[in-house]
């Protein structure tokens, strides 16, 4: 499977490159944003926010992220390890900095959009067992950085903002921190890549950290000036720097930077701590980073100024915002908050339209548990009181079967309780377990994923599913849900009595062969795949809001046009939701 994938992937980029206009790639404008010092500051959004100013200017912006893990994709990697895995409308299982570009630029990007080292590798490893390199020795000079060129190139005018023809500038993050070893040929491709398309067709964005020593109190400016020695003497001279900071930079620390770094002032960028990431994109077009960027890359002609009024509205908005609401997430991953960055993000995006700051508590789904009273009361105790002060419950997706007990109890509390629910993936297939249990009496109805043994398996494995292999082997990417009446929460919401199409990440579902037992106890199944057999949506009759879905709707909001799930479930925990759904101006509040 994992063979085939990359096989398809190799062909699909060598057809691309085939039939590629030469003329499109080569006026192609890039700006790459590398970092240095210390991983965590903040790249892919500052790489988002570059991409949101040019928008703004008028000019067609795509992205590419460059991860040097060997791993093929993110699928397989922990979300403790890495953060969340995003999905892509393919189906792509990516870095979690695609999501921010998705959301900041408002594209469609494509599983190509991500490049890894794996990748790379595999691609380059299975031409050489396919004799294309003609008997020469493959090293990685010239044909590992060749590769990493020639897919930069190609993805690079690959149309991902519904539009005819490739964007205007590509905007590329190398993730990690410059002198990993893991990085270097990518360096050096990227080294190859400036000099053969030229200076005013390339622009390097070193993102770099001042920090503040507490007992001096004086920025320093000496592990700046390190990183981009480094990076110079790999070939890359970069033409801002993008300094994170606690405070706005002092007008000396720009002078020393720009002496012993040689960047001019005017390229010296701040990005200090703000209120909200949205506040990025306008401290960048403050500083006037665009005219900068612009003129560099000769675009300064063709480009308008630009227009964030939408932007800063929304930002301003939020930071107005005095009231909230208070959200109960049980999950497995609460200890990092980016392993559900997706889910936070669709919170947001939905109190925002409904004029609220989210309050999420965070619950540790072992903590609710009735093992958890004996070995550690205190949290136990907290964790329950937590649920209870809460206006709503959500259960995001999760694998594995630490913590289920406790998510299955959130479940029954909402539902006893009639809290507003929203159950996403793993946690639709836990309000079904719940159900069955508590409702139907079938007190040993499981999921083969947790008990492969149990009498009543509620939730089976799928049968396309493989056994043997983890990566990209489950039921992924962008799908169309048939919606079975017109008369539920979820129809009214998204506006369409039809179909639902969102991604998809899942190995199990719902046992078909048990549809018509579990709603016997009042659930219905709104939802069903193409074929009438996969169950997709479900809601609860005589209940405020409680919905479970197999997909994952948090992939597809966005600032400004919020998930409609998310939207609901919170217009549900204030107590608007039904004046919404009779609202005539459709969707809007």
């Amino acid at each position: 499977m994992l063979r085939s994938n990359i096989s398809q992937t190799l062909g699909r980029i060598t057809v691309q490159s085939s039939v590629i206009d030469w003329k499109k790639k080569a006026e192609m404008k890039y700006v790459l944003v590398t970092g240095g010092v210390v991983s965590g500051l903040g790249k892919g959004v500052t790489a988002s926010s570059i991409g949101v100013v040019l928008k703004a200017c008028g000019l067609r912006v795509t992205s590419i992220k460059i991860d040097p893990y060997l791993n093929i994709d993110a699928g397989t990697m922990s979300p403790f390890e890495h953060g969340e895995v995003f999905v892509l409308d393919d189906g792509g299982e990516v870095d979690l900095d695609l999501g921010n570009y998705e959301r900041f630029l408002d594209l469609k990007l494509t599983r190509d959009n991500n490049i890894t080292t794996g990748k790379i590798y595999q691609s380059v490893l299975e031409k050489e067992r396919q004799g294309d390199y003609l008997g020469k020795t493959v090293q990685v000079v010239p044909h590992i950085t060749d590769a990493i060129k020639n897919w930069i190139e190609t993805v690079s005018i690959i149309p991902v903002d519904g539009k005819e023809g490739p964007a205007d500038v590509c905007v590329i993050e190398l993730g990690g921190t410059v002198g990993d070893i893991e990085s270097m040929p990518f360096i050096e491709a990227l080294r190859q890549l400036l000099f053969s398309v030229g200076q005013n067709n390339f622009c390097l964005i070193h993102v770099s950290l001042i920090p503040v020593l507490g007992v001096v109190g004086e920025q320093k400016t000496k592990p700046t000036q390190h990183s981009v020695r480094e990076l110079r003497a790999l070939g890359l001279t970069p033409h801002f720097l993008a300094c994170r900071s606690a405070e706005p930079l002092l007008e000396s620390t720009r002078q020393k930077l720009s002496q012993f770094c040689h960047v001019p002032v005017g390229n010296i960028l701040n990005i200090h701590d703000v209120p909200n990431i949205w506040h990025i994109p306008l401290l960048l077009r403050n500083q006037n980073a665009h005219d900068a960027i612009l003129r560099h890359l000769e675009l300064f002609s063709v480009a308008k100024t630009p227009n964030l009024e939408e932007w800063t509205g929304r930002a301003e908005i939020f930071d107005s915002l005095t009231n909230s609401v208070r959200i109960a997430m049980v999950g497995k991953y609460v200890g990092m908050a980016d392993s559900y960055l997706s889910v936070v993000k669709s919170l947001l995006h939905a109190c925002i339209a409904s004029s609220l700051k989210p309050a999420i508590d965070w619950i540790a789904a072992s903590d609710l548990e009735d093992e958890s009273a004996k070995s550690t009361p205190e949290a136990h105790a907290t964790a329950w009181r937590t649920l209870r002060n809460a206006a709503c419950v959500l259960v995001p997706g999760g694998f594995g079967d630490r913590g289920v007990k406790g998510m299955i109890l959130a479940a029954k509390y909402a539902r006893e309780n009639k809290v507003p629910y929203l159950g996403i993936c793993l946690g639709m297939q836990i309000s079904v377990i719940e159900i069955a249990r508590n409702v139907l009496g079938l007190e040993s109805a499981n999921s083969t994923e947790f008990d492969d043994r149990t009498p009543n398996p509620v939730v089976i494995f799928m049968p396309e599913g493989s056994k043997t292999h983890m990566g990209s082997t489950m039921r992924l990417g962008s799908r169309k849900t048939l919606v079975q009446t017109p008369d539920c929460i979820t129809a009214k919401l998204y506006h369409n009595s039809e179909y639902v199409d969102e991604r998809h990440r899942h190995r199990y579902e719902v046992n078909p062969d048990m549809v018509s037992i579990l709603e016997e106890s009042g659930l219905k199944f709104v939802g069903k795949d193409e074929t009438g057999k996969r169950m997709e949506i479900l809601e609860l009759k005589d209940h405020p809001f409680y919905v479970g879905v197999q997909f994952h709707p948090e992939y597809k909001s966005r600032p400004g046009r919020p998930s409609p799930l998310f939207l609901g479930f919170i217009l549900a925990a204030i107590g608007k939701l039904e004046p919404y759904l009779q609202n005539p101006r459709n969707g809007r509040l």
